[in-house]
């Protein structure tokens, strides 16, 4: 069994499923956009210099880009 890790050190192309959020650092929003344990996400860009990241969560094909220190508290599986 494979350990989670932050979602921020997936490559471009690489897909994974969420197992944790950190809700004390983050937003509502991100639940109610369907980053939830257990839902798939694909990561389509890395910006440089720690810019954003794009990903697209797969059961509702949508596309949003989070901030790296977002990312650093969704905790995932590949």
């Amino acid at each position: 069994m494979q350990k989670s890790f932050s979602l921020d050190l997936l490559e471009v192309g690489e897909r994974a499923t969420i197992q944790q959020l950190d809700s004390s650092e983050l937003p509502s929003k991100f639940y109610e956009m369907g980053l939830l344990p257990g839902t798939v996400v694909e990561i389509k860009h890395k910006a440089p210099f720690h810019g954003p990241i794009g990903l697209q969560i797969s059961n509702s094909n949508l596309l949003i880009a989070i901030r790296k220190s977002e990312a650093l508290h969704i905790f995932v599986e590949k």
